[in-house]
């Protein structure tokens, strides 16, 4: 062998060699030299893949006689020769990238058959097993290398098993099989205008070429994006020597996971199916049997499998997802991977292998991703709530999802993206549904087990599913399924459950979930090692106090507008801002005081202990206004339906008032700190509320300490004249109420050029807040909303933009303009408290960089509290590892 090693044999590799192998090569490779019963094979390298495409999709030079020299080797392992009809080698072709992508690649099983060593398949074994394998080829090759459609496959055996009155593919005859062998290569013939390939070789390169060509293809390139996987990894190609698990009652096949994938309890989980081939049970074609039938069936081989999955779990440090086979009395094991679990999973397992002395608490902490833990805080069905239950499937993912019904993933994607809560319905899933799933609720199959699809994918996500629901029929013509009698239609109301199975017709009510003793003591570990602060944005007392209870120290944001929506209290606040006189202005901010008082109050009195950061009114006041648009048709309505001049008069002055208060870009308009220096008595009557909320609770003993926060500031004066009157009016609640209270006045840092003289304006203030949903609008004078909906998307899928940047920071823009910040104000004011308040803050990338910026605190919504506690300690333990 000559020129750049392209392939591997299993034996060459190890599980160190992930990059280069991908993640099922290399632990294939490890399997073998630990001494477990693995089928013998070669892997073609990641780094082929890619000088595939740097070649123009042609193979690199030497790989060809590379795979060629190793399908030898095999020839001399086995015994058999690839291509020969006497004793024809078989083997499989599969994907493995250096990232785990469940159900993004293809598989190819029995390659080397064709209609000379199918015939000598039927002499060794028998005629009904080699043409059971001769179909699974031809569907296999005729969809994923020749590109015809698998549906047209389903479709020709369909229509067999219906002839013969069957349910199961292997309940057909082998002259049905013969058949069906026949139709397939018709099929093939007509749809790519060529017969199927009967060279051996021929077929290997192909289906290599597939492999290579599936790394772009659109599931892959969706799984991608959401996962955020980098598109020059590559995948590897892994060539393994064929065993068969469907040669009779003495076969079988399975998966396995060590743990629960689901609840994270300690005992082997998974399914098994006799006289099978482990397509089966992946991708749904028939439900399966629990783990235990082996046990029952075959207590040696069990007993085997056990003690294997024991060992590649010590082995691993991890829990393991294991694929095998059972050949005539023989275990063979086909892959190992780590395995897809549930957040409520991988937060048990974690927090057990600390226990157990397989791991440390660092490595704890690393091993659960901070996205994940929001399926902890997903809701399930109230348990006192009276449920119409209709059919019950296998409980795949937990948490429970109501929505509309629809049976195609496109219709679901379109649906979901225009805000509606649907759930996905379909016989079983293929990852060409995966944009649907992405955009569904929920998933409902009725065919398929704990490991299909579906169950896989909706498990990474965070999903509900609920999965081999075989009381359900589903017709996709007419868009309904059935359930014995009763009808569910496209558009109609279920709801699933993903922990139980059940699927009721209907809207059930849900509650909010708990946290686990485990997921509580992760968080505490997380506490112990983390430097970023974490608090909550929070509008409202009960805000508070649940982000309190998830861990929250302070209040980050407390959005004072949103109070003034309140049903109650537009209408004053309308009162307030139509005011002819700043007499009238002030007789309705008399009004609000004592309402703003209480709120102020309770979020305080909630957060006792810790800081409170009240920004001040931000938007333009034409948002408290009605539309309008609107208001100019329901005038002209009035005086056409003869409505009372007192009310058209009244109406025509709320008009001329939104009319004056109109700006062509709000966003950048008369709002924030702009609305306090023109209209200073709404500041005043905030900061008085405020500090006679703070003077009761230090009356009652409680400690408090409220940071009064002014938006919007571009220069020191702005902050300088409001943080003057803050003082002031701090000052007359100080002499009326004879109680001293502390208090800080910072300022929100949400426009370039704050950013740019944070030395200036941080004389002024006692501490920064990065208002980063703002300042990402400034930086890159993108209108958020008018971004989102129109072009964000083409910027993704464009590689303009590696991430939305209103949901990941942009770290090259925003995060280069926020480093420039803290240097300046801090060199200005040594120790100043800066924190980010934006979405971002809840974001586990964005936190990773805020920690390396040396934020002093992260505040997200109170459901977030948790991800940002966890992604905050396992920033602080990348940092430690590799410090710059």
């Amino acid at each position: 062998m000559s020129g750049k090693k392209y392939v591997y044999l299993f034996e060459e590799g190890h599980a160190g060699m992930k990059d280069l192998l991908g993640g099922k090569g290399a632990n294939l490779a490890e399997m073998t030299n630990i001494g477990l019963p693995v089928p013998p094979g070669f892997i073609i390298t990641t780094e082929a893949c890619r000088e595939f495409y740097r070649c123009g999709q042609q193979f690199p030079p030497g790989l060809e006689d590379q795979v060629r020299e190793m399908m030898g080797v095999l020839e001399k392992k086995t015994g058999k020769v690839f291509g020969d009809p006497a004793n024809p080698l078989l083997v499989s072709v599969r994907s493995g990238a250096p990232v785990s992508m469940p159900g993004m690649m293809d598989t190819i099983l029995n390659l080397g058959l064709n209609d000379r060593t199918a015939e000598g398949l039927a002499r060794l074994a028998h005629r009904r097993f080699a043409l059971d394998c001769y179909r699974r080829l031809l569907h296999m090759f005729g969809d994923v290398v020749l590109g015809v459609e698998h549906a047209k496959f389903e479709l020709i055996l369909e229509r067999w098993r219906q002839k013969r009155g069957v349910r199961y593919d292997y309940e057909l005859s082998d002259e049905d099989l013969d058949q069906v062998v026949e139709e397939y290569k018709a099929l093939i013939e007509g749809e790519t205008g060529r017969p199927f390939p009967q060279d051996p070789t021929e077929q290997l390169f192909l289906a290599i070429r597939a492999v290579f060509n599936s790394w772009n293809n659109e599931r892959a390139v969706v799984y991608r994006r959401i996962h955020r996987v980098p598109d020059d990894l590559g995948t590897a190609v892994n060539v393994q020597v064929m065993v068969f698990g469907n040669l009779g009652s003495d076969c079988g096949t399975g998966v396995a996971f060590t743990r629960d994938p689901a609840t994270g309890v300690r005992e082997l989980y998974g399914e098994y199916l006799p006289n099978a081939q482990g397509e089966d049970v992946v991708a749904g074609i028939r439900t399966p049997l629990p783990i235990e039938t082996l046990k029952e069936e075959m207590p040696e081989i069990y007993r085997q499998f056990a003690d294997v999955c024991e060992r590649l779990e010590k082995h691993y440090r991890n829990m393991q997802d294991i694929e095998f086979t059972v050949e005539r009395g023989k275990l063979y094991i086909l892959q190992t991977r780590a395995g897809k679990r549930t957040a409520q999973a991988a937060v048990k397992i974690a927090v057990d292998m600390v226990r157990e002395g397989l791991i440390t608490k660092e490595e704890a902490l690393l091993r659960v991703d901070p996205a994940q833990l929001d399926q902890l805080l997903h809701r399930r069905i109230d348990p006192r709530a009276k449920l119409n239950v209709i059919a019950r499937g296998l409980p795949a993912s937990p948490g429970a999802a109501s929505g509309k019904v629809v049976f195609d993933a496109d219709e679901a994607e379109a649906l979901g993206n225009k805000g509606e809560k649907v759930i996905l319905v379909r016989t079983e899933t293929t990852p060409d549904d995966i944009h649907g799933i992405v955009a569904a609720q929920g998933v409902l199959t009725s065919r398929g087990g704990m490991t299909s699809h579906a169950a896989v994918v909706a498990r990474g996500m965070g999903k509900p599913c609920v999965c081999g629901c075989e009381a359900i029929r589903i017709d996709y013509d007419r868009e309904e399924f059935y359930v014995q009698d009763l009808v569910v239609k496209k558009g109609d109301v279920i709801t699933i459950d993903g922990a139980t199975g059940q699927v009721m017709l209907g809207e059930a009510p849900l509650v909010e979930p708990e946290l686990s003793p485990e997921f509580e003591e992760l968080l505490r570990w997380a506490d112990e090692v983390r430097v970023l602060g974490v608090r909550a944005n929070a509008d409202t007392p009960e805000d508070a106090a649940r982000a309190r209870a998830l861990g929250a120290e302070g209040i980050g944001l407390t959005r004072t507008e949103h109070m003034f929506m309140a049903p109650d209290r537009l209408p004053i606040v309308q009162e307030m801002i139509m005011a002819a006189t700043p007499q009238e202005r002030q007789a309705a901010l008399e009004k609000l005081l004592p309402m703003q008082r209480e709120d102020f109050y309770g979020i305080l009195k909630a957060m006792e202990g810790y800081p409170v950061t009240i920004r001040l009114l931000d938007p333009p006041l034409h948002e408290f206004l009605p539309n309008g648009e609107e208001l100019a048709v329901e005038i002209t309505r009035l005086r056409l339906t003869g409505g009372s001049e007192e009310e058209i008069r009244a109406k025509e002055e709320t008009l001329k008032k939104v009319r004056a208060l109109a700006e062509f870009n709000p966003m950048l308009g008369h709002r924030g700190c702009r609305l306090g220096i023109t209209y200073p008595e709404i500041y005043a009557m905030q900061a008085r509320a405020i500090f006679q909320a703070t003077a009761r609770l230090v009356r009652e003993g409680a400690k408090v300490f409220p940071e009064v926060e002014i938006p919007l500031v571009s220069d020191v004066k702005e902050l300088a004249l409001l943080r003057q009157l803050v003082n002031r009016v701090a000052e007359e609640v100080k002499r009326e109420t004879g109680v001293e209270f502390e208090y800080a006045v910072g300022t929100m840092i949400e426009v370039p050029r704050a950013a740019l003289l944070a030395d200036e304006i941080a004389r002024e203030a006692d501490f920064f807040s990065f208002g980063t949903n703002d300042l990402t609008q400034t930086v890159f004078g993108f209108s958020r909303d008018d971004a989102e909906a129109k072009f964000l998307h083409e910027y993704a899928e464009k590689k303009i933009l590696p991430e939305n940047p209103f949901i990941v920071l942009d770290q090259a823009g925003v995060g280069k303009l926020m480093q420039i910040c803290v240097e300046l104000g801090r060199r200005a004011k040594p120790g100043l408290v800066i924190g980010i308040c934006g979405e971002h803050g809840g974001e586990p990338a964005s936190i990773e960089f805020c920690h390396r910026l040396g934020l002093n605190y992260v505040s997200c919504s109170p459901y977030r509290v948790p991800v940002a506690r966890l992604a905050a300690a396992r920033a602080a333990l990348k940092a430690k590892a590799s410090p710059q």
